[in-house]
């Protein structure tokens, strides 16, 4: 693996871990829209991430 494959792939486990914790701190029958959409943009970032990550593997 290259290093910048793996400073690639620390990132995306970086954002993978920020996603967790957000989504343990939320309480379900609290949680609002805003924050729905925050954890949607954050899927989505890290799929992108991990689109990248793939493309550049070929």
């Amino acid at each position: 693996m290259q290093k910048t494959e793996k400073n690639q792939l620390d990132v995306l486990q970086e954002r993978f871990n920020s996603f967790i914790e957000t989504l343990e701190t939320i309480e379900p029958e609290k949680v609002d829209l805003d924050e729905i959409d925050h954890l949607i943009q954050m899927i989505d970032d890290i799929e992108e991430k991990f689109n990248e990550l793939k493309e550049d593997e070929k």
